[in-house]
């Protein structure tokens, strides 16, 4: 800020578009959608500013129609993955030398392209390589990343606008030195915006990134270095490689200048790499950060004050948008007796309107395909063994295909034990367990949703009782890092509700928050004296 204080923009978040039938953004994005089903790709890797191709190449198909292949990208080979930390750590003076409002000024424009000429790219190769409802991509890969960048750009202005006080004859003032070294991101197939931002919330604040993204993201990761390379990002600032994750993780890891971890995935992955990381400590340069959001068994519990349509909304949008591969999703629910039959009624009625799985193409379907065939046999697993179990009824769905694509019928089991397999064991699928409980326990069934489950990410109470809502916000406390009364435990929007939580679901450092990118900085205080002691005698000395 040498020439002067400046202000961003205020943030706002993105309006969602609706893609009613005759919209002209309906259009647009169907155009293409078709577009992109009808054509193949060659994805490289992006390191140093540079496409980088290999020989070892692997095939992209849509989870819906997976014997149909729309492209194809490079893998990493050992070299090349230290070639890409390399790229980076050349990039990192000037990067970081850099005043922050061009930084800031890189991803404002970034979000611009996507709001503008990248959104229908960006959504329509996420409905199509991750099998999202044009509606979960308009909520994810448009206005989600956008939120993303511009509120960032917001938090990290109020970041290095925040100073120490000063004492009479002398200047205290604080900088917000991006780490030494490397960030290494590591992102879902789940979530395009989580995808983008995991990088982008570390090179904003000055840092380079090795990036790796999920095998099943590839295509729309490429439409968002696309949107980074228009917008002025500068070469090896953020590099992208591919493969292999144990090779691409091992060298990242065992590298002296790594600085930090910026992951979002599975749980056990992340204690292996935090063990990785510990194992590895006296190499490193610097104590690194280690910023993971990972799994999920969410919960909805329900009061017998509650409205039974509200509860069956919930469950349904909660539990099956996105097939139930949220994070967040709602995957177990407690129900009170005296309306449970009522709630449960609802629910189906609601599953039976629902179109059969099928493409997101067809944007009368709300459910498409989960997102691989390992997804797909794991969900298999679970519902037929449901179908065996006596203390567990299929009450709804419990059917699946994987013939053209990886459909599984959205799922309502009803057990009647609380610790039932699947009341604890996270699935990421469209498959949600239903415990009820008799109206006079319902504060036993408090504690029982308090430890039941190793993760602690999000959770709701749904109730028409005011003292139950307080009861439950206090013996929750510890279980979900989000907390929502009387609406569904997913929908986080950036600037409303940061998202995060601990336990086995993370470390809570709250993506879309300037908590988060505090993480990414190492501050250093500077104490000016404008009249310097000639003598070193205090006044007490006489």
């Amino acid at each position: 800020m040498g020439k002067g204080f400046f202000q961003v923009p205020t943030a706002i978040n993105e309006p969602i578009k609706s893609y009613a039938p005759g919209s002209a953004e309906r259009a647009e994005v169907l155009e293409q959608y078709k577009a992109y089903y009808n054509s193949t790709i060659d994805i490289p890797m992006f390191i140093g500013g540079k496409d980088i191709r290999t020989a070892n190449t692997r095939s992209i198909s849509p989870p819906h129609d997976h014997q149909h292949i729309v492209g194809q990208y490079h893998l990493a080979n050992e070299e090349l993955v230290s070639d890409a930390i390399s790229n980076a750590l050349a990039a990192r003076k000037k990067w970081a030398e850099l005043p922050w409002e061009q930084r800031a000024a890189v991803f404002l424009k970034a979000a611009d392209l996507i709001s503008g000429p990248y959104r229908a790219k960006i959504n329509a190769a996420t409905m199509m390589a991750q099998s999202k409802t044009i509606h979960q991509a308009e909520i994810d890969s448009a206005c989600e990343l956008i939120d993303f960048l511009r509120f960032n750009v917001e938090y990290m202005s109020q970041i290095y606008e925040e100073q120490p006080d000063s004492a009479e004859g002398l200047w205290n003032r604080v900088e917000y030195r991006p780490l030494e070294g490397f960030v290494y991101a590591i992102t879902p197939f789940n979530f395009t915006a989580i995808a983008g931002n995991l990088p982008a919330s570390a090179a904003m604040m000055g840092n380079v990134v090795l990036w790796k993204p999920s095998d099943h993201q590839i295509y729309s990761a490429k439409v968002i270095i696309d949107i980074f390379k228009e917008a002025g990002l500068p070469d090896g600032v953020i590099n992208v490689v591919y493969g292999d994750p144990v090779m691409i993780t091992k060298i990242a890891l065992e590298n002296p200048d790594f600085t930090g971890i910026h992951y979002t995935g599975s749980t056990q992955v992340f204690k292996d790499l935090w063990k990785q990381i510990g194992n590895n400590i006296h190499k490193y340069k610097t104590y690194p950060r280690i910023v993971g959001e990972t799994g999920g068994k969410d919960f909805i519990v329900a009061h017998p004050t509650a409205n039974p349509k509200q509860v069956a909304t919930a469950i349904v949008r909660g539990a099956f948008e996105f097939q139930g591969q949220k994070c967040s999703a709602a995957s177990r629910v407690y129900l009170p007796k005296s309306i449970s039959e009522e709630i449960l009624e609802h629910v189906k009625t609601d599953l039976q309107s629902f179109n059969k799985p099928g493409s997101p193409e067809d944007m009368s379907n709300f459910i498409t395909a989960v997102i691989h065939e390992a997804s797909f046999d794991k969900l298999a697993k679970y519902i037929d063994q449901a179908k065996k179990d006596h203390d567990a009824t299929i009450y709804a769905g419990g059917n699946y295909d994987k013939s053209k694509g990886y459909f599984v019928e959205p799922t309502v089991i009803v057990t009647t034990d609380p610790k039932y397999t699947t009341m604890e064991t996270e699935l990421f699928g469209p498959v949600v367990t239903i415990y009820v409980y008799d109206d006079q326990d319902w504060s036993q069934t408090l504690e029982l949703i308090d430890s039941t489950s190793e993760y602690a990410l999000t959770g709701a109470v749904i109730s028409g009782d005011r003292y139950a809502i307080d009861e439950a916000t206090k013996v929750l406390e510890n279980c979900a890092g989000n907390f929502y009364i009387n609406d569904k435990p997913t929908g986080a929007v950036v600037g409303q509700q940061p998202f995060g939580g601990a336990r086995a679901s993370g470390t809570n450092d709250k993506a879309g928050s300037a908590q988060n990118l505090l993480r990414w900085v190492s501050p250093r205080l500077i104490k000016e004296t404008f009249v310097t002691p000639v003598d070193y005698r205090y006044p007490f000395l006489g």
